[in-house]
């Protein structure tokens, strides 16, 4: 018997067949990791039994260990609200004008939604009395209203056509209005699966590590996009994400003034870009007070993110360590030389990334506002 998990699969004289599973939690965790096609290796086993109890055996326990994901696809709304995706693009388009916050405002709304409790829209939940939210955990209050803004003026938009009023979920708007800020920013264009429901429940605690940190080192980042099922190349490309980001002073504030005792300053930062740093963010300076994460293309999603790390100019030290760390440092190099082989692998980790923690059945419901629990 395996020390964690065991099953028992009894063969009787009598017409029947039974099956006893323990530790059912625990064949679920490690039948996610098996291709369920092994279980067809239980037939080799069974070759005196009758052909059809052995495949029903075995359908029962695809059904039963094999990992269920939620059923999401490009065309989900085709019936409902076949124009779900020009109403979100024309309302993201219209706020993208307005402000060019919107972008990063709405990936980072997105990203940060996913990483706690899965693509469910709990990040956009308010506060009640009795329930502190997701948006207002400490790591969550920097989120610019802007991506909010954007969510919530695309599904008044959506709702505003009778076919589709309460039938698109704000998860999906939120996916949606995301690919579309990175289209307009002159990043890659991407079909969107559809099909989340929106979560039943947000709460500031479950924010708590859940979200990367700007000093994190590559072991860190690895492990936390792991347990999403996000591989390191996933992570890498998701980062570059930063291309169009902005971030305030106190994240980074550690590199540029306090970073060792031997070194004031990071010294993995290009010392030009350091002194730039310090003059944007001298000390105390008003924390609101934001600077742009790429230097030299803030406004285009590009892979200059990556030519900048080679350059010692990432903001953050979860950024340069994509660099500094030799085992993610070659695909930094390959990216910053082919940004076509770049933008694939992104819309790969932004394909997957949208497929963590999402609600279906029971599980969730389309808000009728998207700030509000059903």
């Amino acid at each position: 018997h395996h020390p964690v998990l065991s099953f028992y699969i009894y063969f009787s004289s009598q017409p029947h067949h039974s099956i006893s599973v323990s530790h059912s939690k625990y064949i679920k965790t490690f039948a996610s990791s098996l291709p369920c096609v092994l279980l067809n290796s239980i037939s080799a086993h069974m070759g005196r039994l009758n052909p059809i109890l052995v495949w029903s055996l075995c359908l029962s326990l695809c059904l039963f260990l094999c990992p269920t994901s939620a059923q999401l696809k490009t065309n989900f709304y085709a019936n409902v609200c076949p124009n779900v995706e020009n109403i979100v693009k024309n309302v993201v388009t219209q706020k993208f004008q307005q402000t060019f916050v919107t972008v990063p405002a709405t990936i980072r709304l997105f990203f940060h939604d996913c990483f706690v409790q899965g693509c469910d829209a709990s990040v956009l939940v308010a506060s009640t009395g009795n329930n502190k939210a997701e948006k207002d955990h400490p790591d969550n209050l920097s989120l610019a209203g802007d991506g909010f803004d954007t969510v919530i003026k695309a599904k008044a938009a959506v709702d505003a056509v009778p076919q589709c009023k309460n039938k698109v979920s704000c998860a999906d708007i939120l996916a949606l209005a995301t690919r579309d800020v990175i289209v307009l920013s002159g990043g890659p264009s991407y079909a969107v699966e559809l099909g989340r429901l929106d979560g039943l429940s947000s709460s500031s605690k479950n924010v708590d590590g859940n979200l990367p940190k700007p000093t994190f080192n590559l072991n860190q980042l690895n492990s936390m996009f792991a347990a999403h099922g996000l591989s390191q190349a996933d992570m890498v490309a998701l980062s570059a994400a930063h291309t169009v980001g902005f971030s305030h002073c106190d994240r980074f504030s550690n590199r540029i003034y306090s970073f060792s005792a031997g070194n004031p300053v990071d010294p993995s930062l290009n010392k030009t870009y350091a002194t730039q740093l310090q003059q944007m963010c001298p000390k105390n300076v008003d924390p609101d007070i934001a600077i742009n994460m790429d230097p030299n293309t803030p406004r285009t999603f590009d892979n200059v993110y990556f030519k900048n790390l080679e350059l010692g100019q990432g903001l953050f030290t979860s950024d340069q360590v994509l660099f500094t760390d030799a085992r993610s440092q070659p695909t930094v190099k390959t990216w910053a030389k082919d940004n076509a082989a770049f933008q694939q692998a992104f819309i790969t980790a932004m394909t997957k990334l949208g497929r963590v923690g999402v609600k279906t059945g029971s599980k969730g419901n389309i808000r009728s506002d998207c700030s509000v629990l059903n």
